[in-house]
């Protein structure tokens, strides 16, 4: 068995959208196991020096476009652009992916893939608990069980981890993929991310 890997993402992001099936093809040829941590970009980003989309300059706003469907070209996937309900609130779904990874883990994977479609091809609303309720009982899943934990004590201090763990490894964004350690930010990194669990090196940390 490989080395796990530490997924860190948020359902609000098209990057993660961009590179989920393909990290979890890697982490399946590899047998690293995965651990799924959702992360609030909206409390991330203001602890580690990032900035929401509305705030960047417009220049990175443009350019940003013109990569996701750089993008949705080379990975082959669909992606609406600008979804009709992106921006959401991503925190009731974030905690149901967690909520289902702990309770039932061989479904987190698909559940998070349709989470993602749901949002970025479908252009449901995730904030709408109806919407995270359809995907969880179109896997069988126990809907209000999950839904009930997602809102329960323990998932909200696994969340709140989320955030504190991110910023001590020294995670900024979604999605980074964290081995022992070496932090690799964006699905353009995955390569990379394959290579590392392939060769069975060390992992690179940052130097004093």
């Amino acid at each position: 068995m490989s080395r796990p890997v530490d997924y860190f993402f948020s359902l609000v992001s098209p990057w993660a959208h961009l590179g989920h099936a393909d990290f979890l093809k890697i982490a399946g040829e590899q047998q690293a196991p995965i651990t799924y941590r959702p992360v609030n970009l909206g409390k991330l980003f203001p602890e580690s020096g990032g900035l929401p989309l509305a705030k960047r300059h417009p220049l990175r706003q443009a350019y940003r476009m013109i990569e996701l469907q750089r993008w949705r070209e080379k990975r082959n996937l669909p992606l609406v652009l600008k979804p009709k309900h992106w921006p959401f609130d991503g925190e009731l779904a974030d905690r149901v992916a967690i909520a289902t990874a702990q309770a039932q883990p061989d479904a987190a994977g698909t559940f998070v893939a349709l989470a993602f479609r749901a949002v970025w091809v479908e252009e449901q609303d995730l904030a709408d608990e109806a919407n995270i309720k359809a995907i969880l009982t179109s896997l069988d899943l126990p809907a209000d069980d999950l839904l009930a934990a997602a809102r329960g004590e323990d998932v909200g201090a696994a969340y709140a981890r989320n955030i504190a763990d991110a910023l001590t490894i020294g995670v900024f964004g979604s999605p980074c993929y964290v081995v022992e350690g070496e932090v690799f930010w964006g699905q353009d990194r995955l390569d990379m991310l394959a290579e590392m669990l392939a060769s069975g090196r060390a992992p690179f940390l940052p130097q004093p």
